[in-house]
Order: C-alpha cells, then sequence, then structure tokens
C-alpha cells in the first residue's frame, strides 16, 4: 500500500489541478482501509522518502486523525475508523519520529503536531505515559531529540491539556524546561523553545485564573522565583559581532550564536509580556530594573539596528521552523513593545515623576524624558525597505501613515512609546518634543530620515491628542511653523511629505487661534496635489485634507471647496482606478477626501462633480464591503441635508442621481459584477429612506421594475436587504404613488407586485440573512394597504409569515418577521391572537409557535422604533388577559451549570443550554422589566465597575492595567467586559434613554399591580427583578 500512497502524496502535489484533485479523492477514498493510517506513518518515519512527501504523508494524516480518531475532537465526523491495537501503534511510531534524532525540524514539527492532535483526545486516559515520557527524554537527550520533544511538549501545553491535567504536572513541566532555558551548554534557540513552552503555560493558567486565583498566585510566585533572575540576566547578556549579510543564513558558530540569542531575548521578552498582561502584579516589583535593562539594551542595540535595517536594507521579520523569530528587528520591537508597556507600571512611573519633579524647568531638555524621546526618534526613522515598498506602492504608505496596517514595525512602536508619554504627561511631551526637534533640525549633519522621525512621532502623537480631544497651546503649535515650511520645500520625497502631513495634525489640534495658518496651509495642500511631482507627496496632501477639513469653520473652507473638488477629479483623471489591484488604501483615502470636501457645504453636488468623484470611486472599488460604507454613509448624509433644502432640491438630486444608479444596477448584470449592483441598490435605498412625503413623481416607475427583477430572481444575502428596504420605503414615504405603478412587464399594481417580492422572500429557497427585512416591508404593506386593499390576501400574508417565523434562525430575519404581529398588536391585539390560535403550523398551534418565537427572541431586538413597538405589542398582549396567551408555556431563564471550565463547541454540543419552563405572561412580565431598565439608559453602564469594585482592588486611573482585574475585563479605556462587548453589535449594551418608553412601562406596572393576579406573577419573579418593580414606587 504505501507504494500506492506515494504515488498519490506526489500527485497531491502535481502543478495540474485534475491529477491533484483526483489524488485527493482517492485518499480520501482510502480512509476505511485500516493500513491507511499505518502505511502514512511508515512513509513519514522513512529517512529515504523525500522530506515533501514525508511532509505531505503527516499533512494527511492529520487530518485523518482529526475525522476519524475520537468523538473528544471537534472537526470528528462521525465514526471512529482506527482499531485500539492500531491506534497504540501509532501513538509510538510518531511519538519516536518526534522525538527522534531525525535532522529534518519541518517532519519533526508536523510529526509532533499529530501527536498533539492525538494526546487532546487520547491524555491522559488512553496514554498516560507521554508526558512522563517527554519529561524523561528531554534532561537526558542530545539537542536533536531535545528539540522533538520540545516541540511535542509544546504543542502539549497548548492543546492537550485539561486544567486539572495540567495542575498535576504543572510544577514538574515548569522545572524541566526551566532547567533546559538556564543551561548556557543548550544551544540558544531550544533554550528559547523552552522559555516558548513556559509562556505557553499562561493560556491554561488564565483560563482557571478565577476559580484558582489563590493556588495559580502561589505557583507563579514560586515559578517567578526562578526565572526573573534569569529573564533579567539573559536581557543583559551582551549580543555577538554581528555577521554579515552572506554570513548570516551560514550555520557557522558565530551566526548560530548570533541568531540563537536573538531568538532567546525575543522569547524572554514575550514571556514577560505575558506575565504582565495575565498576573501584572506578580510583576511590579521587577518593573524597574526591567525597565532600566530593556532601555539600556535598546539604547546599545541603536547602532546596530540603524546599520542593518536604516542604511542597510538586512532582511526582517524571520522566523525558523519552530515559529520562533530570530531577527534583530523583531527583538527591537518587542523591547520598545514592553518598554511602553513598563512606562505604565506604579513603580516606574513614581520614579520617573520624582527625577522630572527634580529637574524642574529644565525637565523637557535635560531630565530623562528627551533621552527616551531621543531613542524612539531613533528607532523610527524609516527603514530601507520600507522606502522601497512605498516608492512602488503608495497604498502600503497609506495603511502605515493611517495605522490600519497590521504591519507593526519598530517605528510604529516607536510612535506608541511617544504616545504613551503623552497619554501621561500631555503636553509637556509636545514641550520636550519641540525643544528635540529644534536640536535635530539644527544640526547640519541631522539625515533626512532622522528629522522625518522626528516629526513623524509628533505627527503620532497629536492623533492621539485629537482623539482624545486634548489640544495644544498655540505658542507650540506655532513653533512647529518653521519646521513645516522647511520640510515642504525639501527634494526628499518621504520629508516634504512629512511636511503636509504634520500640518494637517497640528491644525486640527492647535485650536481656533491657528485657523488663519491652517488655511494657509490648506491652500498649499490643494495646490501640490496637482504640482508635486511626487506621487507619495500628492497622496501625503490628500491624507492632510482629512485632518484639515473637517477641523476648519465652514466660512474659512467654502471658498476653497470648488477648487478642492476640481483639484481631486483631476487627480482622479489621471489614475485608472480599476489598475489599483493591490490594495484599496488610496481609494478609502480619494473616498474620505472627496467626502469632506463635500461635506463643507453639501448642497455642491447639485451643481458640481462632486457625486460623479464619489460614484466613480466606489464603481471601482465595489467589492470593498468597507468603501462601500463609507460611500454609502456619505451619500446617506448628503441626501439627509438635500432633503431638509425642501422639495426642489431633492427633486433636483434624483434628477442627478438615478440614471447614474440604474446604469450601475445594468453594468452590474452585463458584466455578472454582483458587488456594483449591490452598492447601487443600497444607496437606491439611502435615497428613497431619506426621501420626502410625497416622493418626486415618477420616482417609483424609475426603479421599481429594476427592484423588483432583483427581488424575484435573485439570493443574494448582500443585495436583497437593502433592495426589499428600498421598496418598504418608497411604500413607507409615497404609497399613493406605489399603488398607483404597474408593472410595465406583467401589469400587476403596486400592492401585487409586492405581495408576490413578500411570497417569494418568504419562500425556503431565501436563505434567513437574505430575507432578513421582508417583515419590514410585509408590515408597512398591511399598514398601508390594510384590510380594504389587501382583502384575503391579508390572512395568506400573515399565514405565510407565521410560517417562516417557525424556520427561522438569524437573530434579525426573527425580529423583522415578529414585527408584522407586534405593529399590528399595537391597533388590533385581540384578531392578532385571534387569528394565531385557529392557525396550524406543522400540527401546532400558530400562537403556540409566534409566542414562543416571540418571547425568546425579544431581548435580541435592536432598533430604537423598533424595541419600542415591541415593547407597547407585548404590553397589550399582556393587559388582555386572554386565556390562550396564559396556556402557552415558553423558555424562562438559563439554568447555570457553573462547571468552572469554559465550554468547548463538542460540549456544547453534547450539552446544550437548559431553560426553565414558565407561562407566556410571566416571560412578557419579564421582558418589560428587563426593558424598563434598558429604557432608563441604565442597563450594562455599571456592569465592569461593579466587578472590579466586588474584587476590591486598588486602582490608579493611569496604572489600573498593572492591577490583576478579573479575566472578563478588556482594557480598551472602555471599563466594559469581553461579553458586554461582544453584545455591543447586538444593541445589548448602553442603550440611550427612552424616556417615552420608560413613561409607558412605568404607567403600565402602576396599572397591572392593582389588578387582581399581579401579585402570583411578581412573586414568581427573581429577586433583582422585583426590586426594579419595587423601585418604580419609591
Amino acid at each position: 500500500m504505501e507504494q500506492q500512497l506515494l504515488q498519490l502524496l506526489s500527485d497531491t502535489q502535481s502543478s495540474a489541478p485534475a491529477t491533484r484533485k483526483n489524488a485527493e479523492g482517492q485518499l480520501l477514498g482510502l480512509y476505511t482501509n485500516e493500513h491507511f493510517p499505518l502505511s502514512l506513518a511508515s512513509i513519514a518515519s522513512h529517512t529515504s522518502v523525500p522530506v515533501p512527501l514525508r511532509q505531505s504523508a503527516l499533512l494527511i494524516l492529520r487530518t485523518f486523525i482529526v475525522s476519524a480518531w475520537s468523538s473528544q475532537l471537534d472537526e470528528f465526523k462521525g465514526q471512529v475508523l482506527v482499531n485500539d491495537a492500531n491506534k497504540v501503534h501509532l501513538r509510538r511510531v510518531l511519538l519516536e519520529l518526534a522525538i527522534s534524532l531525525e535532522d529534518d525540524r519541518k517532519v519533526k514539527a508536523s510529526a509532533s503536531y499529530v501527536v498533539s492532535k492525538i494526546a487532546s483526545a487520547d491524555f491522559p486516559d488512553e496514554w498516560p505515559d507521554l508526558l512522563p515520557t517527554l519529561l524523561q527524554v528531554i534532561p537526558t537527550s542530545n539537542d536533536t531529540q531535545l528539540h522533538g520533544a520540545l516541540r511535542v511538549l509544546s504543542d502539549l501545553v497548548e492543546t492537550g491539556f485539561s486544567e486539572e491535567q495540567f495542575f498535576k504536572v504543572a510544577r514538574e513541566l515548569v522545572s524541566t524546561v526551566f532547567n533546559v532555558a538556564t543551561n548556557g551548554a543548550r544551544k540558544a534557540t531550544l533554550r528559547a523553545l523552552a522559555v516558548s513552552v513556559f509562556r505557553a503555560c499562561f493560556d491554561t493558567l488564565e483560563m482557571v485564573l478565577e476559580q484558582h486565583k489563590a493556588e495559580v498566585k502561589q505557583f507563579m510566585d514560586e515559578a517567578l522565583n526562578g526565572w526573573s533572575p534569569f529573564f533579567i540576566a539573559t536581557l543583559k547578556e551582551p549580543l555577538p559581532p554581528t555577521p554579515t549579510e552572506e554570513e548570516e543564513a551560514s550555520e557557522a558558530q558565530g551566526p548560530t550564536q548570533w541568531r540563537g540569542l536573538i531568538a532567546l531575548k525575543l522569547q524572554v521578552v514575550k514571556t514577560l509580556m505575558k506575565i504582565r498582561n495575565v498576573f501584572p502584579t506578580l510583576l511590579t516589583p521587577h518593573s524597574t530594573a526591567l525597565f532600566t535593562t530593556i532601555w539600556t539594551e535598546l539604547s546599545t542595540l541603536q547602532a546596530v539596528y540603524y546599520d542593518l535595517y536604516i542604511q542597510d536594507e538586512r532582511q526582517g521579520r524571520l522566523e525558523d521552523a519552530d515559529g520562533l523569530p530570530y531577527t534583530l528587528d523583531f527583538l527591537v520591537l518587542e523591547e520598545l513593545d514592553f518598554m511602553q508597556s513598563l512606562l505604565r507600571a506604579p513603580p516606574v512611573r513614581t520614579e520617573l515623576q520624582n527625577q522630572l519633579q527634580a529637574a524642574g524647568g529644565t525637565a523637557t531638555t535635560t531630565s530623562w524624558l528627551p533621552d527616551v524621546l531621543k531613542l524612539a526618534i531613533s528607532y523610527a526613522q524609516i527603514s530601507t525597505e520600507e522606502e522601497g515598498l512605498w516608492d512602488i506602492d503608495v497604498n502600503l504608505y497609506i495603511s502605515e501613515e493611517s495605522s490600519v496596517t497590521s504591519n507593526y514595525t519598530p517605528r510604529t512602536c516607536s510612535g506608541d512609546v511617544v504616545i504613551k508619554l503623552g497619554e501621561w504627561l500631555k503636553v509637556t511631551v509636545v514641550k520636550a518634543l519641540l525643544a528635540h526637534i529644534n536640536v535635530v533640525f539644527s544640526d547640519t549633519t541631522s539625515s533626512w530620515k532622522l528629522r522625518e522621525a522626528a516629526l513623524y512621532v509628533v505627527n503620532q502623537l497629536l492623533r492621539d491628542f485629537h482623539e482624545v480631544s486634548e489640544n495644544i497651546p498655540l505658542d507650540i503649535a506655532n513653533g512647529f511653523n518653521n519646521f513645516i515650511q522647511f520640510c515642504i520645500q525639501q527634494d526628499d520625497v518621504f520629508l516634504r511629505a512629512r511636511g503636509y502631513l504634520l500640518a494637517g495634525k497640528v491644525s486640527m489640534t492647535a485650536g481656533e487661534g491657528f485657523h488663519q495658518t491652517a488655511l494657509s496651509y490648506l491652500e498649499a495642500i490643494v495646490k501640490a496635489i496637482s504640482s508635486d511631482s511626487s506621487e507619495v507627496v500628492q497622496v501625503a496632501c490628500i491624507c492632510a485634507l482629512q485632518d484639515l477639513l473637517p477641523n476648519l469653520p465652514q466660512a474659512l473652507t467654502m471658498p476653497v471647496q470648488l477648487q478642492m473638488i476640481g483639484t481631486l477629479s483631476d487627480y482622479i483623471a489621471s489614475h485608472d482606478l480599476r489598475d489599483m489591484t493591490e490594495g484599496d488604501d488610496l481609494k478609502f483615502t480619494l473616498a474620505n477626501a472627496v467626502r469632506d470636501a463635500i461635506m463643507i457645504d453639501p448642497g455642491v453636488v447639485l451643481s458640481s462633480v462632486a457625486l460623479d468623484l464619489l460614484f466613480n470611486i466606489a464603481s471601482n472599488g465595489a467589492s470593498n464591503f468597507q468603501l462601500g460604507m463609507i460611500v454609502t454613509e456619505t451619500f446617506e448624509e448628503i441626501v439627509q441635508h438635500i432633503a431638509e433644502q425642501g422639495a426642489d432640491a431633492y427633486i433636483r438630486l434624483c434628477e442627478k442621481v438615478l440614471p447614474s444608479l440604474n446604469g450601475a444596477i445594468d453594468i452590474g448584470n452585463l458584466t455578472q459584477e454582483s458587488a456594483l449592483t449591490n452598492l447601487a441598490v443600497e444607496l437606491l435605498r439611502a435615497l428613497a429612506e431619506n426621501g420626502l412625503e410625497p416622493l418626486p413623481q415618477g420616482l417609483v416607475a424609475s426603479v421599481m421594475p429594476k427592484l423588483n427583477r432583483l427581488l424575484l430572481a435573485s439570493t443574494e444575502p448582500d443585495l436583497l436587504p437593502p433592495a426589499t428596504l428600498a421598496v418598504k420605503h418608497m411604500l413607507a414615504h409615497d404609497p399613493d404613488q406605489f399603488f398607483a405603478w404597474r408593472d410595465p412587464q406583467t401589469g400587476k399594481d403596486g400592492v401585487e407586485s409586492a405581495l408576490i417580492i413578500i411570497s417569494r422572500l418568504l419562500g425556503e429557497t431565501v436563505e434567513d440573512s437574505a430575507a432578513a427585512e421582508v417583515g419590514a416591508l410585509a408590515a408597512e404593506l398591511v399598514e398601508k394597504a390594510g384590510a380594504e386593499k389587501l382583502g384575503p390576501f391579508l390572512p395568506q400574508l400573515l399565514r405565510a409569515v407565521a410560517q417562516r417565523l417557525a424556520t427561522a434562525e438569524q437573530a434579525q430575519f426573527i425580529q423583522s418577521l415578529i414585527l408584522v404581529f407586534a405593529r399590528l398588536s399595537l391597533v388590533s391585539t385581540r384578531d392578532v391572537i385571534d387569528f394565531l390560535a385557529q392557525l396550524d403550523i406543522g400540527g401546532s398551534s400558530g400562537l403556540n409557535v409566534v409566542l414562543s418565537k416571540w418571547l425568546e427572541n425579544s431581548v435580541n431586538f435592536v432598533g430604537f422604533d423598533e424595541i419600542r413597538q415591541n415593547v407597547i405589542a407585548l404590553a397589550k398582549l399582556y393587559a388582555l388577559g386572554d386565556q390562550r396567551i396564559s396556556e402557552v408555556q415558553v423558555k424562562g431563564d438559563l439554568i447555570i451549570q457553573d462547571t468552572g471550565r469554559i465550554k468547548t463547541r463538542s460540549q456544547s454540543r453534547l450539552n446544550p443550554d437548559q431553560y426553565t419552563i414558565i407561562p407566556a405572561p410571566l416571560k412578557i412580565i419579564k421582558i418589560l422589566v428587563e426593558e424598563l431598565s434598558s429604557a432608563s439608559g441604565m442597563k450594562g453602564i455599571n456592569a465592569a465597575g461593579s466587578v472590579v469594585g466586588a474584587e476590591d482592588l486598588e486602582s490608579d486611573d493611569d496604572n489600573d492595567d498593572w492591577e490583576d482585574v478579573p479575566s472578563n475585563i478588556l482594557d480598551l479605556g472602555l471599563g466594559i467586559t469581553k461579553q458586554e462587548l461582544m453584545a455591543f453589535g447586538e444593541g445589548d449594551v448602553f442603550r440611550q434613554r427612552d424616556d417615552e418608553t420608560q413613561a409607558y412601562l412605568s404607567q403600565f406596572f402602576h396599572e397591572e399591580a392593582a389588578k387582581p393576579g399581579f401579585q402570583e406573577i411578581f412573586a414568581a419573579l427573581k429577586p433583582e427583578e422585583q426590586d426594579r418593580l419595587r423601585s418604580l414606587g419609591q
């Protein structure tokens, strides 16, 4: 069988798709052959087989194991295909391969990963000797065996341990890797791997911290007694001589030591960062020593880093086969990142604060502050690699400037160090920077890169100031003028670009007194967009517009609005946006600049090419969701502004945009470019939603044929909801025009056309997400047409909505369908109950089906009006006192099963959440009590604070991330928990105060409390729910 498998494995690497696909299919067909996994393991173990085929064998084996080894694995496909005897054999063979004398790291890494997958299912019950074997091998093994054992141990720690298993072996495990890490006779890369295993332990410790805080703290205290001195000693260890570029990749002793020590230092810093994130108070006593050590190390490395990356173009961001980074740029990045974290440690901050106070009035020029700024500026210089990349692709330059890049570099991290100082010392940092920049620019030997870096960190700091509404004094702002003027006249492209960018940042943080200077910068920037010879400078100027325009008064920017739009038009006309396939950053920048130029006075769109520019950008980047959002939101603002100007302006806008939007739909259909059609429909939705009442004559006839065709033919989840809403909004704003319209293809009127659309969207062929807004259209049709126009179609429509609700799963779709009945209940509560009670849905009462779904999902409703309508509808249902409602049983409260462990997907499938079962009236009251809190704006606001308060933690506003806080707290400066953050998108946290709904509910509860039977309901509420109701009477 092995020969057959070798041929199939070779075919899976073929460049011919058909050969590859055929081989993959045959491999799947062999899954049921009991020799299949044994043969794959045998191939992987043979050193005579080419390495790519051995790796491929292990990859196929891993895929087989996760699907057919054990039901404990998340990707298990339902049938165990390996017998017990073969499992024993495979465990032994694969572990031997992973810890053998095999030299190829890639093979061993693949083998260890397969071992860890098996271990996650079998350890310790069915593979009890795995960990003892590893811990026995590690102290006595040679380097090759040690490497394999550490790889298996690393994977085991990351994926194979439960919390209970980990605690049983934690001390022995940590002691074993500590002995490797501190053994100077071992290769530095192996010591680094041992440190990374220690760091991986923290993920498990973090999961159990809340349940076992005392035990975990004690364990970590003991561990750090040994590890902390080792960490500091390793960071102090000097690097060996820098290898040449030719030597760096060689296996000679010098380059190997260079790479190994960098890898070891890196793992030490990463581990220290992990400790700080999980147990910051344990690191606090060592923080000043660590800060001094890191600062000294970074100061020492400056010259080497400059030679390798600023002056030369040495290869950076490299990792070895074990995923261990080993290049100097990575080390500098981690140390800078750790440094900015240490700046917030209370002992460090106290010491630095004392030194600043001792320096008095010269603190900005003679204390530690200018030294740290000088260090940050040194590492903020543009690397030779970045310089080359940005020259080729301005998208990369823009992404770095706007900080949307995931490419975190020493340059961006240096900016973050300065930002951290600014958060603490505010304008003092700006003063110190200004003083240091004076020194840099006065020194004629300063390179353009150093000057650019000095202004770059100011740029980063002022952007952060703006985000927290922190301004700088006018005299300091004026202090930057000479440097800006100097830069924009230089030949060096990036220095010139930085001058314009800094002009924008200073202008947006300098306040009203700087406006006239800012206006002169604006005029210079508009001129440079059209006249500068460098694309980088032009793009920097377009970026700077986004800083200037929103922060200058309309009176100053109005005179240059048309000139700006004309300049942007010329720039866009000179570039083929379709050729920009590498990235959309420039399109984002252009879209934002056009938006800012338009929003000076949105009325400009009626008499200029502004909207054409916006649509041009959109049509060439329609597939980018974020770009589509920018264009859509801009267009919505424009439509709202124009609509406020009255009917004439709105009619002119419709005349201007409808040909373009209809044309875009046609082009999208012809070219099969669905994204363009989707965007055009989204813009039509915005036009209709913000329209006047009545709509311009002929608007419905202009757009309905295309919308009708799309709604009856498409299944696209990104297209159908906005198309549905466009129809709904036209019906809402001008029902007469809508009902009078006839489909030129079928002759059907508006009512019948809408019914056909609704019927189609409620059908089983359309997914929940695609039909998400059909309920809104149905509710609007019922409300506007009424029984008079709908006649016999009304019960048919409601029956179809109820039937689809029974199978609906997506939250937005469920809400949409429920609101059909909720809105009807506002005017005809009893009629709704009568209708549902006589309805049969799959053998169950329609009232049972609809009311169960309604009450289970009400807490997830989003939208101000939608929540209010739902609250009033539920109150009316309860007030009806109908026995049929009382007989409906629904889910009540979640039954808490606190196992102290995180629930995996497989555990969730085996043990789904359990709920109490309660009568519908009680559930309605529970929902309304919850909504009472939400309407007051109190829900969720104090949650994070109360949790922290319960822990009785010492707190410092600036240093709270150096305190041990509950693991559900996320330090985003928001004071909210992970759970609340996840719920934020569902509209369940920080609801705005709704006085009208609160007043309605207060009156409702006062009235119902006086009625017979309410005391029984009240007694069934939870204590906290009862307290909320009692508070109404106070």
